[in-house]
């Protein structure tokens, strides 16, 4: 399912709404208020190990897939919860319990507020700077995790040298 509305018309709670976002093309939004702690809504989709995610979406930029802690799969999101975008300031956190991914209120959450969380990205190209437009105060720049950019950034100085000896730029990873 590569299409991106196709994925959002599966169900969900009927609170939330797929409309325009400032953050990234399409986001997830709530029509009625949320409390701290209360489940928003579940990251939903076909499991795939991480070699058939690879496979499937070798050539496309942007993806649904979302990690499990297991490290050897990842859920496809095919429902509203893949059109929640990231945020270096977020509104929800997602959290893996027993395998499924849930998302959780970070703080109340106002009527007609887009629902956000930290994507702290772990993996990519090296060459991928996952650029953030969150546009908060608090904006990292960049959707992956502070430790991921630590790591990076002592990893870009070998990477630079690698790069230059064999004159290209790296790989595109999944």
């Amino acid at each position: 399912m590569r299409d991106r509305m196709a994925r959002g018309k599966n169900a969900g709670p009927a609170h939330l709404v797929l409309r325009r976002s400032p953050i990234e093309a399409m986001g997830c939004y709530t029509t009625l208020p949320i409390k701290k702690g209360e489940l928003v809504v579940e990251y939903t989709g076909p499991r795939l190990s991480v070699k058939e995610a690879e496979a499937l979406y070798d050539d496309l930029a942007r993806t649904f897939l979302f990690g499990l802690t297991n490290g050897k799969e990842v859920i496809d999101g095919t429902g509203v919860a893949a059109f929640i975008n990231h945020s270096c300031d977020p509104n929800c956190e997602a959290d893996e319990v027993r395998g499924r991914v849930l998302i959780r209120a970070l703080r109340n959450i106002a009527a007609g507020e887009e629902l956000t969380y930290d994507y702290n990205l772990y993996d990519g190209a090296p060459d991928d700077e996952a650029l953030c437009r969150c546009g908060s105060k608090r904006c990292r720049g960049s959707m992956y995790s502070r430790e991921e950019l630590r790591r990076r950034a002592r990893a870009k100085p070998a990477r630079n040298k690698t790069t230059k000896k064999a004159g290209r730029s790296g790989n595109r990873a999944a």
